[in-house]
């Protein structure tokens, strides 16, 4: 051990110390800080359950390969980073004598070929994920870049010290294969033995790549235990965790139904709420659950949500990345003022420090942190708000960027909650709800339509239409849901209609409500009142559990023509004691295709593309069957580029359908564009909502002369019947508009 060993061992390890003691302050700061959030005891189990998702999820990067172009190369730095730790450490000691290696695996050629895998693995991922990220950096892609927004200083700062200790890895392999410290075969190292032929054999140069791997190593545990809300290092440990504890413990992501109100840690009781003690959505950062800032702390700004999103790329002020990182900032900023106790009620006043000593209390927090407790969480640039109006409201609730995120972050359920609060303590929301939910309250649908006319659309039927009466018939298999739009809506009716007839002629057993359903409450709840949900849901679960009452689990069968009608029976009334085996129509309609019941007799000579409902697609998972019913039906199909999981939305959820759109392209004429560019004759849809949305898109373009006449919106239980009844009753045009 010469004077080069001692003096870098002696530095490697004083500096070692500072830097993992910050590590471990810095990692006990953050669990004091996350635990500032709301208590959540839903996440804790099935403990086995979680764990398979978190090892599946991160060893297979079942997410992350979701953008299969970087997938594997993040999958390589990541092994690298984890199994590379075995190196790192080994550098303590390598910089001190030069031949030290781990006691029985240095013997091991085995263990010298991962060494050496993961040390070129590490290099060849960093430099392409480098590359990526320059090749889609927004100096040349400006808002299409999914890196718009992020912080390059942070990137560059973790891709140089990847990039490093990737080097730092084979370089000291290299310098022990010059040292002949190893009689290794080459191919344990089939990189580091050549390149250690080129290099002289000094133990000054082994001790010199450790103590560069060590250097780099703890520059970067120094910076990030600094640096709190530099996710982009930090996602390396929090990861783990925000998947573990994601929302859904049988590994599926945040969509679906939406996480019930919350307040202390249990779902909120409207009949004993109390807003002065209560939580009611989240108003203050402070009110989000404890997973809400554990989301905050693991975002990596990859932007693959952003990349997602349709109110980001019709140039809506809207990101989710954003939001994210802009809660994040808010919340890491003020954390110092709530942990020492600060608080303040719904008027601003202080409640958490008070009484004698208050004043002292307060002027030992930093003046950075009073002046973020100051800030409203959502409000205008005069307000000074943590998230501005127009970004809060941008939002469909499509659930893109949930689908596409890597680490499970659960946007769409913290937007919803700033909604929450801001719709039911602040009353403050878009003009164009107001309107809506007087509707909804008053009449039961959102159009304000008399109930007495929820069965007008059979007046064009040449059968009757089973309606329920007080008993459910034995021989009934379905209740049919037929939802507002499809009661009083005149392009839904259509829909309804070709169901209700395709029920018909296949010989199923249904019945209708009629005057007694009513809104399901989707729009109310994606709008933040959840009030109103509450109120129609409990009403509609009343209903539905008369109708079934009697019938075991598996025979309380429900249709549903409405993608958020599917969504809300389906997912979110269990939550109220509503338990139904919901089936969407494709769904039902693809089966009784298989079952022969439904024969298409006539293909439909049709050019047609297929659009995907979010809350059908990426919410429920039904991709499959609206296809199988085009192909059915004897049509030519034509995919669109964003199809599927990553299909674009139309721009109707989240209650945007009540909304005008007064910031950059309209959603739905970004929709439509991408359906015209397959050139169909018919685009195909399977939800009311997104063929209003189309249909308005379609007949502006039109209207343009930017698409022909001929192309139409239908759903695709009309080109089924067109197919079924050999084409005798040809699909009427769609140009007609309706109150939306």
């Amino acid at each position: 051990m010469g004077a080069v060993q001692l003096t870098l061992g002696a530095i490697s390890v004083a500096l070692g110390v500072v830097a993992w003691s910050m590590f471990a302050m810095t990692i006990a700061r953050f669990v004091r800080i996350i635990r500032l959030g709301q208590p959540d005891g839903t996440r804790n189990g099935p403990v086995m359950a979680r764990l398979a998702t978190m090892v599946k999820e991160f060893a297979a990067h079942t997410r992350m390969n979701k953008f299969r172009n970087v997938g594997v190369w993040h999958w390589l730095v990541m092994w690298g980073f984890l199994i590379g730790s075995l190196a790192l450490f080994e550098a303590y000691g390598e910089v001190f004598v030069p031949t030290w290696g781990w006691p029985v695996l240095d013997d091991l050629a085995v263990f010298h070929l991962l060494m050496e895998i993961l040390g070129v693995g590490t290099i060849v991922g960093i430099v392409v994920l480098i590359v990526v990220r320059q090749r889609n950096h927004p100096r040349r892609a400006g808002r299409v870049s999914r890196f718009q927004g992020s912080n390059f200083a942070w990137a560059y700062f973790i891709e140089a010290v990847v990039l490093i200790e990737g080097i730092g890895i084979l370089g000291v392999r290299a310098a022990k294969a010059a040292l002949g410290v190893h009689e290794m075969p080459l191919w344990a190292e089939f990189v580091s033995g050549p390149v250690g032929a080129l290099l002289p054999a000094s133990p000054a140069l082994v001790s010199f790549f450790a103590f560069v791997k060590l250097m780099s190593a703890t520059v970067w545990l120094i910076v990030i235990s600094r640096t709190m809300t530099m996710g982009i290092a930090w996602h390396r440990f929090s990861a783990f965790f925000n998947i573990y504890f994601k929302r859904e413990d049988d590994g599926d992501v945040a969509l679906g139904a939406l996480k019930p109100m919350m307040s202390r840690g249990k779902p909120l009781d409207f009949e004993e709420a109390d807003p002065d003690t209560d939580v009611f959505g989240a108003g203050k950062v402070e009110d989000f659950s404890w997973k809400g800032w554990l989301d905050f702390t693991t975002c990596t700004e990859c932007g693959r949500c952003q990349s997602q999103c349709p109110a980001w790329n019709t140039a809506k002020p809207l990101s989710p990345k954003l939001l994210i990182t802009s809660l994040r900032d808010h919340a890491y900023a003020k954390a110092p003022y709530l942990l020492a106790g600060g608080s303040k009620d719904m008027a601003g006043d202080e409640v958490g420090i008070t009484g004698d000593g208050a004043e002292d209390k307060l002027a030992k927090i930093d003046a950075l942190a009073l002046a973020e407790a100051e800030r409203p969480l959502v409000g205008g640039p005069d307000e000074m708000g943590v998230i501005d109006p127009e970004v809060l409201w941008a939002c469909t609730s499509c659930g893109a960027c949930v689908e596409q995120c890597p680490v499970d972050i659960e946007h769409v359920d913290h937007i919803v909650d700033m909604r929450r609060y801001q719709v039911m303590i602040e009353s403050n929301f878009p003009t164009e709800l107001g309107g809506m939910f007087k509707n909804l309250e008053n009449k039961g649908n959102p159009w304000g339509q008399n109930a007495k006319d929820r069965l007008a659309w059979t007046e064009e039927l040449d059968f009757e239409v089973p309606v329920f009466d007080g008993e459910l018939a034995d021989d009934v298999e379905y209740l049919f849901w037929v939802g507002c739009a499809g009661a009083f809506e005149d392009r839904a009716k259509k829909t309804t209609r070709a169901v209700a007839e395709l029920l018909h002629i296949a010989g199923v057993n249904y019945t209708v409500l009629g005057p007694e359903e009513t809104c399901t409450g989707d729009p109310a709840r994606r709008a933040g009142n959840e009030f109103i949900f509450q109120m129609l849901a409990q009403q509609n679960v009343e209903v539905l559990n008369s109708v079934f009452e009697g019938r075991e689990p598996g025979k309380r069968k429900i249709v549903a023509t409405c993608a958020h009608c599917f969504n809300s029976l389906a997912n979110e009334y269990s939550q109220l004691g509503g338990d139904y085996e919901v089936v969407h129509h494709t769904q039902l309609l693809n089966k009784l295709v298989r079952e022969k019941r439904l024969v298409p007799v006539a293909p439909v000579a049709e050019d047609v593309t297929y659009h995907d409902p979010c809350y059908l697609g990426r919410h429920n998972k039904v991709y499959t069957p609206p296809r199988d019913l085009v192909g059915a039906s004897g049509a030519t199909y034509r995919e669109m580029p964003r199809h599927a999981d990553r299909s674009m939305c139309c721009g109707a959820g989240g209650a945007r359908m009540w909304m005008e759109e007064r910031v950059g392209k309209r959603i739905n004429l970004e929709r439509v564009d991408e359906a015209l560019g397959t050139a169909p004759s018919k685009i195909a849809t399977g939800c009311p909502f997104c063929r209003v949305m189309l249909t308005d898109g379609l007949t502006a373009r039109q209207n343009e002369k930017t698409a022909a006449e001929s192309v139409e919106v239908v759903d695709v239980a009309q080109l089924l019947l067109t197919s079924v009844k050999r084409g005798t009753e040809d699909t009427p045009k769609e140009s007609e508009s309706a109150e939306a």
